[in-house]
Parts: C-alpha cells; sequence; structure tokens
C-alpha cells in the first residue's frame, strides 16, 4: 500500500442535511478516529474516518478547499467531489487547532503537487508538439516547394561573353534553354509533390482531430479508471483501517475477557463469603433462638426459685413459729415437771412421814 496515515485525531462526524443545506446530521453516535492519508503513489492526500466498517469521511484536499473555524470547537470544509460539507465537533480547542494546522499543511503540500506535475506535463508535451509542427511544416515551405532564389536565378552572368563572338552567345543560350527546361522539370515535380504534400496534411488534420478524439477517449476511460482505482484504493485503506480497528477491538476483548474472569472469580469469592455469612446468620439466628429459650427458661427457673424462696421464708417462719412453740412447751413442760418433782419430793416427805 502506498497510501500510510501520518496523523490522527477523534471527533464527532457531521455532515450538511443535503435537502435544506443548513441542519447538520451527525454521522457517528460517538467520537470516532479521523486521520489524514498520503498516497505516496499518486501524491495525494486525503482525510478518511470509519464508523466500524462504514466510511464516513473519504475527502481528497484539493487546493482550493478551505478548513473555516466555526467555533472554538467546532470546524468544517466543502467537498465539491462528495458534493457535500463536513464538520467536525472536537473535545477542545487544542485539537481543533491542531487539525485546522494539518488541514493547511496537506492543502499547500497539494497545491506544489499539483504545480510539479503540471509542469511535468507541460514539459513532457512540449517536445512532441515541436517535433510534430516541425514534420508538417517542413514539406510546405515556399524554398522546399519552389527552390531558393539563387535556385531559381541561373548565373547566367558568369556564363556570358562579349557580343563579339557569336557562337559563343550561341552556345550560351542553348545553354541557358536546357537550364530553363531543367527547371521547368523541376518546378513541375516540386508542384506534384506540393500537391501530394498537401493531400498528406488533409488527411493527416483529419487523422490528427480522430486522434484528438481518440484521446478524449481514452481520457475519460483513465479518469474512470484513475477513479476506480481510487475507489479500489480507499476501500483497500478502509479494509486496513477495519483491520486495524478489528486488531484493537480483540484486544479490547481479550482485556475484557481478562477482566471478566477477575471479576468472576471476586464474585465467586463474594459468593463463598455470602455463603459464609448466611451460615453465620443462621448459627446466630439458631444462638439467638436457643438464647431466647434460654432466657424463657431463665425466667421459668428465677419465677420457680423466687416461689420456692418464698416457701422456704414461709417453711422458715413455720419453723420459727415452730420452734418459740417448743419452747414455749419446754418452757411449760419444764415448769410442769418441777411441779411434779416439787410434788414428788412433797409426797415422799409425806410418805416419810406417815
Amino acid at each position: 500500500m502506498g497510501e500510510q496515515p501520518i496523523f490522527s485525531t477523534r471527533a464527532h462526524v457531521f455532515q450538511i442535511d443535503p435537502n435544506t443545506k443548513k441542519n447538520w446530521v451527525p454521522t457517528s453516535k460517538h467520537a470516532v478516529t479521523v486521520s489524514y492519508f498520503y498516497d505516496s503513489t499518486r501524491n495525494v492526500y486525503r482525510i478518511i474516518s470509519l464508523d466500524g466498517s462504514k466510511a464516513i469521511i473519504n475527502s481528497t484536499i484539493t487546493p482550493n478547499m478551505t478548513f473555516t473555524k466555526t467555533s472554538q470547537k467546532f470546524g468544517q470544509w466543502a467537498d465539491s467531489r462528495a458534493n457535500t460539507v463536513y464538520g467536525l465537533g472536537f473535545s477542545s480547542e487544542h485539537h481543533l487547532s491542531k487539525f485546522a494546522e494539518k488541514f493547511q499543511e496537506f492543502k499547500e503540500a497539494a497545491r506544489l503537487a499539483k504545480e510539479k506535475s503540471q509542469e511535468k506535463m507541460e514539459l513532457t508535451s512540449t517536445p512532441s508538439q515541436e517535433s510534430a509542427g516541425g514534420d508538417l511544416q517542413s514539406p510546405l515551405t515556399p524554398e522546399s516547394i519552389n527552390g531558393t532564389d539563387d535556385e531559381r536565378t541561373p548565373d547566367v552572368t558568369q556564363n556570358s561573353e562579349p557580343r563579339t563572338e557569336p557562337t559563343q552567345n550561341a552556345l550560351s543560350f542553348s545553354h541557358s534553354s536546357a537550364i530553363s527546361k531543367h527547371w521547368e522539370a523541376e518546378l513541375a515535380t516540386l508542384k506534384g509533390n506540393n500537391a501530394k504534400l498537401t493531400a498528406a496534411l488533409l488527411e493527416s488534420t483529419a487523422n490528427v482531430k480522430q486522434w484528438k478524439q481518440q484521446l478524449a477517449a481514452y481520457q475519460e476511460e483513465a479518469d474512470r479508471l484513475h477513479k476506480r482505482v481510487t475507489e479500489l484504493e480507499c476501500v483497500s485503506s478502509q479494509a486496513n483501517a477495519v483491520h486495524t480497528h478489528k486488531t484493537e477491538l480483540n484486544q479490547t476483548i481479550q482485556e475484557l475477557e481478562e477482566t471478566l474472569k477477575v471479576k468472576e472469580e471476586e464474585i465467586e469469592r463474594l459468593k463463598q463469603e455470602i455463603d459464609n455469612a448466611r451460615e453465620l446468620q443462621e448459627q446466630r439466628d439458631s444462638l439467638t433462638q436457643k438464647l431466647q429459650e434460654v432466657e424463657i427458661r431463665n425466667k421459668d427457673l428465677e419465677g420457680q426459685l423466687s416461689d420456692l424462696e418464698q416457701r422456704l421464708e414461709k417453711s422458715q417462719n413455720e419453723q420459727e413459729a415452730f420452734r418459740n412453740n417448743l419452747k414455749t412447751l419446754l418452757e411449760i413442760l419444764d415448769g410442769k415437771i418441777f411441779e411434779l418433782t416439787e410434788l414428788r419430793d412433797n409426797l415422799a416427805k409425806l410418805l416419810e412421814c406417815s
């Protein structure tokens, strides 16, 4: 490929509405790559932009093009070959200025290339025209048809003698007649050649017209083929751009797959953590339930303990009262025993006395 990218940037691409010629129609949903390409085989500069596999800009830079900044981040230029106006929206004023500088630079390079090409065409066409003109004019010069003045006018002064000798004058006259006949025959031959050359000239003129028509047809065919070659080169360059874009997409997909794999591993880890958390939650719920049951049992036991304490306290009170009663009974019994002892003693004394 003779076409290579020399400058690239990113911008939103627009085209003028073909119906209203006023409104801008976006040709890309997002910012795309816009590149300057240089074709070394044809010595031309082009602006190409692809949105996926679709070429949304394919503009050849010509010397009469002008890039206009309509705002701080927007610029446009008209392409008469594509019969449209392209617009680019940039993310910053710096990118717009850089693109405009490159446009002016490549426009000047395209102008110089066109001038050099015209000079080469003039240099190649001038010698052939001169040679053709010389070939056509050389047979038609008066000197070639009728001879030069020296050839047409015989020099009889050199052969003339004084008239005192009639014999020599007769010889000179006969010699002059022979020369005149010779030149008349030569003149007739030249006239015949002139007629032949005139016919050849007319035939050549007709052939030149035919050749011009054929040349025009050949030029039209060459322009058509040149346009076809340009289209094929554009398609080829687009294919290369698509291949490059595909490679970039493959790399992006590979990176995304690696990122996805990492995310999946992280998701698996999070799932395990969630499962562990669920198990811990279940254990916590089970322990909470058990704790509630234990608390309920504790409350029951506390109630039972309180009841037992009350019963124990009642029992203790009853035992204390019983002890007090026993103590009272013991005291009464002791008194009765003392009385009985005294009574026994008295009875014993009575028995002794009796």
